[in-house]
């Protein structure tokens, strides 16, 4: 099946609008390009991994860190915001997982680095990315699909 997303011309109008304010919040793009790409890792979403390698390469990510990223709490090569960022990133996507996974320590150190626009910005990229992931791995699109 094509993807839905551009089946439903209204929810790619809507998709573009929904970027348009995750990119407004003033959190880093290669941040939110870390928070997209191990969101998908963690749903393995191949398209999304792949689309998001791209992405953060052209958003200036240094290849060694995308290697890394899912070690992130294992290697120094990221800062403490981006670290917030992934943490946050991960129990929001892992929900499942427990109950109350975003806990206030989780929270707490995100808002130590990012005002709420960006934590806006991050919550609304970490569920843009799930949406995508899920539309993406129920329709098994694959790798290095065309989405234009």
């Amino acid at each position: 099946m094509k993807n839905p997303a551009l089946l439903l011309p209204d929810a790619k109008k809507g998709i573009g609008s929904f970027f348009k304010a995750v990119h407004s919040g003033g959190v880093p793009q290669s941040t939110l390009e870390l928070v997209h790409l191990r969101a998908s890792q963690i749903n393995g979403c191949s398209a999304c991994v792949e689309s998001g390698t791209r992405a953060a390469r052209e958003a200036g990510e240094d290849v060694e860190r995308l290697l890394l990223l899912p070690t992130w709490r294992e290697t120094d090569k990221f800062t403490d915001a981006e670290r917030a960022a992934l943490e946050l990133t991960e129990a929001a996507t892992r929900l499942a997982d427990r109950p109350n996974s975003v806990t206030d320590e989780i929270w707490d150190a995100a808002a130590d680095h990012f005002d709420e626009q960006g934590l806006s910005a991050i919550i609304l990229m970490i569920s843009l990315t799930n949406m995508f992931n899920r539309i993406n791995t129920t329709i098994r699109e694959p790798a290095g699909a065309d989405w234009s």
